[in-house]
């Protein structure tokens, strides 16, 4: 299955607020919750949402979740904790959590257009794995720091992970550690996921 390019306000409607995917929001939270709320669901459907929810947030393909989770499974910890962390060390995800793109699927794009350097080299591959101490700037030119500086200003609101820290100025960031559970910027159960996927962990 491809990655989601429709329109995002459906997705919302069904799924609740994706931050990754879009800033906006149709309806405030709480109204959003208590439609949630009076839908009766079965379990299949509840575990379906879920990863849906973590798949859109993300923008990944089915193909790509369903990798990260058989990783998850073969490492040491909580199956679903580990998918977490794999997903927000995620590149894209780093350059959003930092305010340096709006959405997920914009710091995708600023990767893919290599306007990007990890330690001072230059990497095109969204999905490329940060790891502590990895420091992530713009690169020198002009139109590479006025993309970012755009989101920067737009994002100066948002609450920066711990994890992480800024430089606005120079346009830095740094991966000071992994990111634990409760800094993950999504309200998801992530257990549900594991369970979704697996029959198809086993093997």
């Amino acid at each position: 299955m491809s990655r989601y390019r429709g329109p995002y306000f459906k997705k919302i409607r069904r799924l609740g607020l994706l931050p990754g995917l879009t800033q906006k929001s149709l309806i405030d939270e709480k109204d959003l919750r208590k439609q949630w709320d009076l839908v009766k669901k079965s379990q299949y459907r509840i575990r379906l949402e879920e990863k849906q929810k973590l798949r859109f947030h993300y923008g990944l393909t089915e193909r790509q979740l369903l990798k990260y989770v058989r990783i998850a499974a073969k490492a040491k910890g909580p199956t679903g904790q580990v998918l977490l962390q794999l997903l927000e060390m995620r590149l894209d995800n780093i350059l959003f959590r930092l305010g340096m793109a709006r959405t997920i699927p914009g710091a995708r794009q600023l990767v893919n257009h290599r306007h990007i350097l990890v330690n001072g080299r230059r990497v095109d591959i969204p999905s490329y794995r940060c790891k502590p101490r990895d420091l992530i700037t713009a690169k020198d030119e002009k139109k590479s720091k006025a993309l970012i500086q755009n989101s920067l200003h737009s994002s100066s609101h948002k609450k920066l992970p711990y994890h992480l820290t800024l430089d606005s100025v120079q346009y830095k960031g740094l991966v000071k550690q992994i990111i634990d559970r409760e800094q993950v910027g999504l309200e998801i159960k992530e257990l549900l996921v594991v369970e979704y996927y697996s029959r198809q962990t086993k093997n």
